[in-house]
């Protein structure tokens, strides 16, 4: 029976695809230039979210939401292949996920600790902080490698990916599958919350200590410098964090199998709306940095406008008509 919920889901994931691969590319094209305001230590964690967020959009939305719903048959369908399409789909998500908690609790500590901000938050801890938890979570997805078998085999060919049996009766395989759950997305989202709740408690306390100090001092009504300074970094957080609390809620529900009581019909539109709003996650930063960021815009608007002035050049070069003089003509000008 045809579901519209397919429809919807398929023009949904090339539109990820089609806006998801660009803008990313511009996210990190833009930061990596150094020139959006941003501390070194910032920029380090913005750019490794959105080389995180472009693998999880080409290994799981192109490689394999729009391969297997428009391409259901080619070299990507062999069974080795499938397993390895699988563990660099994971890992992409999993850094995507735990590269914004490290941000996270960089930027808490920047505003919240001021004396370990010196020493925490610096571009040489990010690197440290990005590549060690690139590596381990590499390592935690090669087991999935070998969660799968062929689903069918033609002509000595192993086609396809399906989950062996062991998969579901295996002690290893059943412990495997609740560390997943549980590393990514559980343990992420309630760092994420319980990190913005006590930045948040932070910023209220110090207003009311600076606003308290004022009063005293009768000191008259002007912006505080330093409250203003950290304007832009609690923005950025709180956007960045409050993007991806909304996105990947539903599928916090539907893993905790709040949805169990639905029809069958209910419990599929559901789960298709989890998978697709934890994707539209990989999409969303650059818009946010757009928004909140005024110097990215700007960065953004050159970096377009110098893209466009040089593919308008590359093809009035190519398409301007060569005037060829035939040797007879030549001929005729020599005295």
């Amino acid at each position: 029976m045809h579901r519209p919920i397919q429809l919807v889901r398929k023009i949904c994931y090339l539109m990820l695809a089609v806006i998801g691969v660009p803008v990313n590319v511009l996210a990190i094209v833009v930061l990596s230039q150094g020139k959006c305001g941003l501390s070194p230590c910032i920029t380090l964690y913005l750019v490794a979210m959105a080389a995180a967020d472009l693998l999880a959009i080409i290994t799981n939305v192109i490689l394999h939401r729009i391969n297997d719903y428009y391409f259901p048959l080619n070299f990507l369908s062999i069974t080795p292949v499938c397993s390895v399409r699988y563990v660099l789909l994971r890992a992409a998500i999993d850094c995507s996920v735990w590269f914004t908690v490290s941000f996270t609790f960089d930027r808490f500590v920047a505003i919240c600790y001021q004396k370990l901000k010196t020493r925490y938050c610096t571009k040489k801890t990010a690197a440290v902080v990005l590549a060690t938890t690139g590596t381990l979570l590499c390592l935690k997805n090669i087991p999935i490698y070998f969660r799968f078998k062929p689903k069918v085999i033609i002509d000595n060919v192993p086609l396809f990916c399906s989950n062996k049996r062991s998969y579901f009766t295996d002690p290893r395989w059943i412990g495997f599958r609740r560390f997943e759950k549980v590393l990514t997305p559980l343990i992420p989202f309630g760092l994420i919350l319980f990190l913005n709740i006590l930045t948040v408690k932070h910023i209220f306390k110090v207003s009311r200590i600076r606003k308290g100090l004022k009063c005293q001092n009768k000191a008259p009504d002007h912006s505080d410098p330093e409250m203003g300074h950290r304007r832009k970094s609690v923005i950025l957080l709180f956007s960045i964090s409050g993007s991806f609390i909304l996105l990947w809620l539903v599928y916090i529900l539907y893993i905790f199998n709040v949805s169990s009581n639905l029809d069958e019909y209910s419990f599929y539109i559901f789960e298709n709306v989890a998978y697709m709003l934890r994707n539209l996650s990989c999409c969303t930063n650059t818009f946010i940095y757009v928004v909140t960021q005024a110097k990215f815009r700007e960065q953004l608007k050159s970096s377009v406008k110098y893209l466009v002035t040089s593919i308008v050049k590359f093809f009035i070069k190519r398409c301007k008509p060569t005037v060829s003089v035939s040797s007879a003509d030549q001929g005729k000008t020599v005295k």
